[in-house]
């Protein structure tokens, strides 16, 4: 079977407000991935989009993106999850052996529609939806406080995740300028305001406006090319059942399951040490601690002492993250975009030495009910 590689990649600035259209956000997203691989439109052969039909508010919301995602007179389709998910989808079509050229993009804009509401259709819709009181927001607090009781987690402990992570952002200049803040405090974090509590407005990822988009190719396609392709070496998915009460939120079942097929499919059996460093869709500062464990980059319980900085043992989130700010429906992707530039030394202030090797995940539902994981690996 060929080998699959990312030829090509960008992604527009996340906003909190964008003062452009949607539409020309996702032209410039797409135009620019095209770009980058010194490609023309006449080389798609289909494109997959991630976006959805609630956060849209109209149903098959896809068809009025076809002309600017590049999907004219090309196979498309779209996927109703994170742009991570849509690029499975692409993965499996260039695998099918029926195309040469994949584009994925994925994006949306929040400051266009409420989108805590709209995640509300996401719970039960006979017990839980009628009321409200279990949603994306306080479904976090729920996470977050079974985490610290379970393992002796301090609140002191996830704002330090909060504090490196938009410490990392404010080195990216495509994380949203409200997480870019290099002087951060543990007590700042502790302090904002209450979100669901334990967790804090500052512990949370920041909804904003963005697009993404890559390049995808099999492996003689993508030597054609480019010189420094980055291939996908293995990916895994899993979801969790559908009732918050049925999980225990203090770790991620879905995560340690899409990790183990990714990992096996990858030849990784020592992640911590064949790996060097890891994206991950993080939406609040406890989750990136509950991956972490999952991944089994460090022991459950102990991700915490894991010194996951830019230039410490094993770093995480170096581009800020979803902590950065999360693009509904291109969050996973941005990640997977992280990644590859990290390996192909594109980085720029955050860029880590020596990146041979990287994880990328991608998430959707309450508490991070469904996870992806890409393992994905230098060219070179």
């Amino acid at each position: 079977m060929d080998k699959v590689g990312i030829v090509g990649y960008n992604q527009v600035k996340l906003y909190t407000n964008a003062n452009y259209g949607r539409y020309e956000m996702i032209f410039e997203a797409v135009r620019g991935a095209i770009d980058s691989a010194g490609l023309k439109k006449k080389d798609i052969s289909t494109v997959v989009s991630a976006t959805n039909d609630y956060y849209d508010g109209r149903t098959i919301s896809n068809c009025f993106t076809v002309e600017v995602g590049g999907a004219y007179l090309a196979d498309e389709s779209k996927v109703e999850m994170d742009g991570a998910h849509a690029m499975l989808y692409g993965l499996l079509r260039v695998l099918s052996g029926n195309h040469k050229l994949a584009v994925v993009w994925g994006g949306s804009m929040p400051s266009c529609y409420p989108y805590h509401s709209a995640r509300l259709y996401e719970t039960d819709p006979t017990w839980e939806r009628p009321n409200g009181y279990v949603n994306d927001i306080t479904a976090s607090g729920f996470q977050m406080r079974a985490y610290m009781d379970k393992y002796g987690i301090s609140r002191e402990d996830i704002a330090k995740v909060a504090v490196k992570n938009r410490r990392n952002a404010a080195k990216n200049p495509l994380a949203v300028e409200e997480s870019q803040n290099p002087n951060i405090t543990v007590s700042e974090v502790l302090e904002s305001d209450i979100y669901a509590d334990p967790v804090t407005e500052l512990m949370a990822a920041p909804p904003c406006d963005g697009v993404a988009a890559l390049l995808l190719a099999p492996e003689k396609q993508a030597l054609k090319i480019t010189d420094k392709p980055v291939w996908i070496k293995g990916v895994g998915w899993n979801q969790e059942t559908y009732y918050l009460g049925e999980r225990d939120l203090s770790t991620s079942n879905s995560m340690e399951k899409a990790a183990k097929m990714a990992y096996d499919m990858a030849g990784i059996n020592d992640p911590r040490n064949q790996i060097d460093l890891a994206e991950l869709s993080e939406l609040y500062a406890h989750e990136e601690l509950i991956f972490t464990e999952a991944l089994g980059l460090t022991e459950k319980g102990k991700g915490s002492e894991l010194n996951t900085e830019i230039g410490g043992e094993f770093p995480i989130n170096a581009s800020g993250g979803a902590l950065g700010g999360d693009a509904p429906c291109a969050t996973g992707l941005i990640r997977i975009i992280e990644a590859v530039k990290q390996i192909r030394g594109e980085a720029g202030q955050h860029q880590i030495n020596n990146v041979n090797r990287a994880i990328a995940t991608g998430q959707i539902g309450m508490c991070a009910q469904n996870n992806i994981v890409y393992i994905l690996e230098s060219g070179a």
